[in-house]
């Protein structure tokens, strides 16, 4: 059964839009697309910049461990840093339908 994960944020001041997206692409492939079960990841800024990630794992075991090791992971640091903590919202979904 597949899982959908999303978290929202915002940068902490001084983190430039470009600075993050180097940052952003950083996770996405030198971390979150070598993990067990990792199908995709989408990453999006909003007008008013707040970030919104979507990652797609094959099953909730596996976007379970990757969210484990995440924060301790040294490729995962740079990203995590620039992120405003205090504005942080995620969620998990049963992917029911995919076209």
């Amino acid at each position: 059964m597949s899982v959908v994960e999303n978290i929202r944020f915002r940068l902490i001041d001084g983190v430039t839009e470009a600075d993050f997206r180097e940052r952003d692409k950083k996770v996405h492939f030198e971390y979150m697309a070598q993990q067990p079960g990792f199908v995709s990841r989408w990453s999006s800024v909003s007008a008013e910049g707040e970030w919104f990630v979507v990652v797609l794992w094959a099953t909730p075991e596996d976007a379970q461990a990757t969210i484990n090791g995440f924060f301790g992971a040294p490729e995962t640091q740079e990203f995590l840093a620039a992120v405003d903590k205090t504005t942080v919202a995620a969620g998990s979904y049963t992917l029911v339908n995919q076209s």
